[in-house]
């Protein structure tokens, strides 16, 4: 089969023929439709240091998918051929505390589809039946392949209770895109949206942003003043992985306020004496609960959530190039690479 393989440690990808992926007695193996391409890609395509330190090459890479069921293992017996489905990319151990209570996106030692093991930028994919989403054929495949960053966005938009709060997200990316339009429909009264890259603050603005700041012109305390607020901000949202960005969060939080952290920092330094003092609550947020997170994303999209704005760039899988470039020119919002062409 076709796949987009880290064959070497240096930066770029490779279009490979390799050997169609094996299943075991409890797996399902996926023909792959779509896929969407991740931050974390980008990590793996340049290079960087965290990939270097991280992925073992070769390996085929990619998490965010949708396909159809093409075969099954001989326990499997909730799918068939021709189901479609999507999955979570975070495949866990199963036989820690918090696996066995049923917490899984706290498992102490999860594998990473397309980090830990073989991924989905494939024509076809093996993943444990445990770890694969029936998927509602009335849903676009485009918006399918992207619930693995959704979920992203609605853990961390689900974390506090934002209804009738005002909201700060840093990062208007795409997860930052659609927590705004979550915040939104789950009843947020402001929200703003900060950012320095002026094509993906317009992109928050079409997915419901209150207010957009540019940081390296305008102000948080700024915004505030324009909308009237007079205690801060109840609700945060970290998506950019800046540590400026956290901090000028931090600042503008109301007493009390509550900050979800989504995005991957390096070593920052914070004044813990003024998060005590200000009773600010600081909440980590790792990927998607397994799998109340895939339930109330099907359902915030049945009800009405729109994020196909945040999709602008379709490609045929062999022109991952340019849908890799589109990504690093930072004038995109999720990249669609298509795999039935």
């Amino acid at each position: 089969m076709k796949a987009l393989v880290k064959k070497e440690s240096r930066e770029g990808l490779w279009l490979e023929d390799v050997a169609e992926p094996e299943i075991g007695i409890n797996d399902v193996l996926v023909k792959i439709a779509r896929t969407a391409i991740c931050g974390t890609d980008v990590h793996i395509y340049e290079w960087d240091q965290w990939a270097r330190k991280t992925i073992k090459t070769p390996l085929v890479i990619g998490h965010e998918f949708v396909g159809t069921v093409a075969r099954t293992g001989e326990n499997v017996s909730d799918y068939k051929p021709g189901d479609l489905v999507s999955g979570e990319g975070h495949v866990v151990c199963g036989r820690c505390r918090n696996c066995l209570a049923g917490r899984r996106h706290l498992c102490k030692d999860p594998r990473g589809i397309g980090i830990d093991r073989d991924g989905a930028f494939a024509e076809y994919l093996s993943l444990p039946v445990t770890n694969v989403w029936y998927c509602d054929k009335a849903i676009p495949t485009d918006v399918l392949s992207c619930f693995d960053p959704l979920g992203n966005a609605v853990h961390t938009a689900g974390t506090y209770n934002v209804v009738g709060e005002d909201v700060l997200i840093t990062g208007a990316g795409p997860i930052g895109c659609m927590a705004t339009a979550v915040a939104r429909q789950i009843g947020a009264r402001y929200i703003v949206v900060t950012d320095v890259n002026p094509y993906r603050l317009e992109m928050a603005k079409k997915m419901g942003a209150s207010l957009t700041v540019d940081v390296r012109t305008d102000s948080i305390e700024g915004a505030q003043k324009k909308l009237g607020m007079k205690e801060g901000f109840d609700v945060g949202m970290e998506m950019s992985g800046s540590p400026d960005a956290l901090r000028g969060m931090l600042g503008n939080m109301a007493h009390g306020g509550k900050i979800a952290l989504l995005g991957l920092l390096p070593s920052t330094e914070i004044d813990w004496d003024f998060v005590v003092f200000n009773g600010l609550t600081i909440t980590g947020i790792y990927g998607r609960k397994m799998y109340e997170t895939w339930y109330k994303v099907t359902m915030l999209i049945q009800s009405g959530l729109d994020i196909e704005p945040v999709i602008t760039h379709r490609f045929g899988y062999a022109d991952f190039e340019a849908g890799f470039e589109a990504m690093r020119s930072g004038q995109s919002g999720k990249v669609i690479l298509n795999w039935t062409n």
